[in-house]
């Protein structure tokens, strides 16, 4: 919530200019919260956030905290340096020594590549863009721009879980499905638990379920569910393997409860996580889902690393 390049600002949650005055972002949040109080037909994700865009900027120390990481801040009050907490990125090489998921390809590698040419495009030729991050930058940039970029978080992210959950995980990341390096399937992650098709997505927005797919005005009209099973099923042709299960991955605050299973769909499992939730479901394994051991685990790889190929 907030953090995303797609979501609202606090400002916007609140219904304010972010050059609104202390009174005035105090009255909103009192009309704001009658208007989408539950009790009264509200939207209780919309009061929750509401609450939350308080908590921001309600109090001149956190308005300041807050305008400052997310591009609000004039030139003269702020630095480079106070706004590099943005997380948006990509993140740094990782330290620890502890033994991770094996792990091939660059998560969200692509989409970062489209955003930084876009946003420069969009910014105009011969314009000099210093921070293609810049909170304020990134906030006025067109919705299919800061898209690319909300989703290149989220494929960070999910490889960020994986890669913690240890060697027993091997994970292929930004899988090639055809000639469109847009058709691709984010992640493949093997485990003793299955074989997984993985789709990372941030829809800024706590989405709801018809029939077996993922509804919601941040999801436009798109077909997250299919989408998978699609590029799933060519990634299976090619390797000649079985998927266990797929799973959706979304920011905690895109979904009412931590698992959703949509049960089976195009007779393959299905189950919508959030990303706190995702080493659970892994390691557990997809309800419904086959499991994979022993020799047929070392097949499975040796067949994905002999066809993946990456965009």
């Amino acid at each position: 919530m907030f953090d995303s390049p797609l979501s609202a600002s606090a400002y916007e949650v609140l219904g304010v200019d972010p050059s609104a005055t202390a009174e005035e972002i105090k009255r909103a949040f009192r009309l704001r919260l009658r208007q989408t109080h539950p009790d009264a037909g509200g939207d209780a994700s919309t009061f929750i956030q509401v609450q939350r865009a308080w908590e921001l900027v309600g109090t001149p120390e956190a308005r300041a905290a807050y305008d400052r990481g997310h591009g609000f801040a004039t030139a003269s009050s702020t630095t480079t340096t106070e706004q590099d907490w943005s997380g948006w990125r990509a993140p740094a090489p990782r330290t620890d020594t502890r033994p991770k998921a094996r792990a091939y390809g660059h998560p969200g590698g692509w989409r970062r590549e489209r955003y930084l040419a876009l946003i420069r495009e969009w910014a105009g030729h011969g314009v000099d863009v210093p921070d293609p991050y810049d909170p304020a930058l990134v906030r006025s940039a067109p919705l299919e721009i800061r898209r690319l970029l909300a989703d290149a978080l989220a494929e960070e992210a999910t490889a960020s879980t994986v890669s913690d959950l240890g060697m027993g995980f091997t994970v292929w990341h930004d899988v090639a499905v055809g000639t469109d390096p847009a058709d691709k399937l984010d992640h493949v992650v093997l485990s003793p638990s299955g074989l997984y098709g993985v789709m990372s997505e941030d829809f800024a927005e706590v989405v709801r379920f018809r029939r077996g797919e993922i509804i919601g005005r941040g999801v436009d009209g798109r077909a997250p569910v299919a989408t998978l099973l699609g590029r799933m099923r060519a990634v299976a042709r090619a390797a000649k393997v079985r998927f266990g299960g797929a799973i959706i991955v979304l920011p905690d605050d895109d979904l009412d409860q931590a698992v959703t299973a949509l049960g089976k769909v195009r007779d393959v499992p299905v189950v919508v996580v959030r990303r706190s939730a995702l080493s659970m479901v892994l390691r557990q394994g997809v309800p419904g889902a086959r499991d994979i051991g022993g020799n047929e685990l070392f097949d499975v790889r040796t067949r994905l690393q002999h066809t993946v190929r990456f965009v």
